[in-house]
């Protein structure tokens, strides 16, 4: 059995233009301050990291790494989520998505999706320079403006879209093999891979890619009333990455999973700090150890009602503290008579 790692902080919604939030040192010292061990990096974020040298400098990853280690931390994964959703969107969402990618590539879809093909494979390599075995990111969506079945789907419309989404991603994934990375898809709302039948279906059209992969972040699946707990039993296999993010989801008579329209605050689904809303993670914490996932667990801190940084503070004890040291021995190990076959045999009444 295996003892996942952590306690893990994802940047982006840190990183900041005032200190201590505005570099990799400073932040890496915050971080490591309140219990850290290591730290997963937004890919797209200048003030943190350069993508494109670190695909081609191992004199620049080192610094990377350097940096970090000087206060005890790791990097966990690179990740890729603003470039992922860009490799595929539906052109309802064309302006709305434009400001993921490079000015220079704004206003322009083909340009863009070029952009972001060749940033995941700039992430491909620098995670395997940065001696890194999983990348996280989001599939993005051609299909997502058809989720409600009204007005009826023409036949094939999904199955085309799910096509065209492997065709994009599977040279990607084939870069990520030959750097021996893992690509762990966020599966989250407004992705097309946004519960498990999506996952297969995209599974599928990438014709079982290894390198498919999971980052698992039950509070997605809690807002869309899924079974996070029965989902690892299922695919526990490709999960490669761990996002730990709380939710709760409190119907009313106004408002359901589709939210009206309101603002965070006010929907029944919600994000909140860790160990504030309603996931259980004393069973994903305990299913994943069962699984032997010995990856990160990384706290990615989102609520609508508590600060960021008493968020960031006692996610780090939180996690601490549910992470399971897998025994190496059997609780009944007192109680064993050793093997005889012979005795065995003579129990069944065999002899």
């Amino acid at each position: 059995m295996k003892t996942m790692k952590g306690p893990g902080l994802f940047l982006a919604q840190f990183a900041g233009d005032e200190a201590p939030f505005n570099s990799l040192d400073a932040i890496g010292r915050w971080a490591a301050a309140l219990g850290y061990k290591g730290v997963q990096i937004p890919s797209w974020d200048a003030r943190l990291f350069d993508l494109a040298k670190a695909a081609e400098s191992d004199a620049y990853c080192d610094e990377v790494s350097g940096t970090l280690a000087q206060y005890g931390l790791s990097i966990t994964e690179l990740s890729t989520h603003l470039q992922g959703q860009l490799v595929a969107v539906h052109p309802a969402f064309d302006e709305a998505f434009d400001g993921f990618a490079a000015p220079a590539v704004r206003g322009n879809p083909k340009a863009r999706q070029e952009w972001a093909v060749a940033q995941m494979k700039l992430a491909a390599k620098a995670s395997r320079r940065l001696g890194l075995t999983a990348n996280v990111s989001f599939t993005g969506a051609l299909a997502w403006p058809f989720l409600y079945p009204w007005p009826q789907r023409p036949a094939g419309l999904i199955e085309t879209a799910f096509a065209e989404l492997g065709r994009r991603w599977r040279p990607i994934l084939d870069a990520f093999d030959e750097a021996g990375v893992d690509l762990c898809y966020e599966i989250h709302p407004g992705e097309d891979v946004h519960d498990g039948a999506t996952f297969e279906r995209f599974v599928d059209a990438v014709g079982g890619h290894r390198r498919a992969c999971i980052n698992y972040d039950p509070s997605h699946f809690l807002l869309q009333q899924l079974d996070y707990l029965a989902f690892i039993d299922l695919y526990h296999e490709r999960i490669r990455a761990f996002h730990a993010k709380d939710a709760e989801f409190n119907p009313t008579g106004r408002v359901g999973v589709y939210g009206g329209y309101e603002p965070w605050l006010d929907r029944a689904g919600r994000f909140r700090s860790l160990g504030d809303g309603q996931v259980d993670f004393d069973g994903i914490f305990s299913k994943l150890a069962q699984y032997d996932y010995d990856s990160w667990a990384v706290l990615e801190w989102e609520c609508a009602l508590k600060h960021p940084e008493q968020g960031a503070r006692e996610g780090a004890e939180f996690i601490a503290a549910h992470i399971i040291r897998v025994t190496e021995k059997a609780f009944d190990d007192f109680a064993a008579g050793g093997t005889d076959e012979a005795a065995n045999r003579r129990m069944l009444g065999l002899d």
